[in-house]
């Protein structure tokens, strides 16, 4: 039977967690490691200054005091004898479109699952209501992983409109569409009067062509688009070597 790691970052008492171990229990053999609190946000930072607890709960999922990626290198590496076959992040509260990725606790925990040399998937719910909606997505996607072949360092980020499931119109296979920029950060101050700031709310979209993950969820329809960690722009090293070839 398939054996899969799930993890997330909104922690490991998250609604959208328990909805995806919930759908995937019938179909492979299911270990939980998660943030013992909300790391929204986290994207793929390590923690290398301390070491990590990893803490069973009654429930039988894991806890680590630490980030996404911390949550699956120890849920990959060396704590138990059996690997993963593939490694799912989710269900997350919310959508992780365009230039959200870079920021995603969620997306992270996939990517370092697939730096690790698993197949990932990163799961969100563009809204918090319908995670049973998604969980039946994961479950139809996992189902078929046998049949997908990925280049190399890739993965798939999923994001799932805030419907029943009946009333999804189907799965578009995507690009990433981009936002403009944040607003400003909110002043605030704290008890004692000292000045602290909120950051912002994430800007607008600015790129929601008919091919993005924007879109597609605007639409009502599951978006599906294949990431890669290479963030090379390779369309561009011929005029940056020529630039530095001027320079010299």
């Amino acid at each position: 039977m398939r054996k899969l790691l799930l993890s997330n970052d909104d922690g490991v008492h998250a609604p959208g967690l328990r909805a995806l171990y919930d759908a995937l229990t019938a179909h492979a053999r299911v270990r939980v490691v998660a943030p013992d609190r909300d790391k929204s946000g986290a994207s793929n930072s390590l923690t290398l200054t301390r070491p990590l607890a990893l803490n069973a709960l009654d429930n039988g999922f894991y806890s680590v005091d630490g980030t996404p990626a911390d949550c699956v290198y120890l849920g990959v590496n060396g704590v138990w004898d059996e690997r993963p076959d593939l490694v799912i992040s989710g269900i997350n509260h919310g959508g992780n479109l365009g230039d959200d990725v870079l920021y995603s606790g969620t997306v992270a925990a996939a990517m370092e699952g697939r730096n690790l040399g698993m197949a990932a998937i990163a799961m969100s719910l563009v809204g918090s209501r319908y995670f049973d909606t998604a969980g039946r997505v994961a479950a139809s996607l996992v189902g078929a992983a046998d049949q997908l072949s990925l280049p190399p360092r890739s993965l798939l980020n999923v994001n799932v409109p805030d419907v029943p499931w009946e009333e999804l119109k189907g799965f578009r296979v995507t690009r990433m569409g981009y936002r403009g920029p944040a607003a400003q950060p909110l002043k605030v101050l704290d008890p004692r009067g000292r000045e602290r700031y909120w950051i912002a709310a994430v800007g607008a979209s600015a790129d929601d062509g008919e091919d993005t993950d924007f879109a597609a969820v605007e639409a009502g329809y599951v978006s599906i688009t294949p990431l890669q960690t290479d963030l090379t722009r390779h369309a561009a090293l011929r005029d940056v070597q020529g630039w530095l070839d001027a320079l010299t």
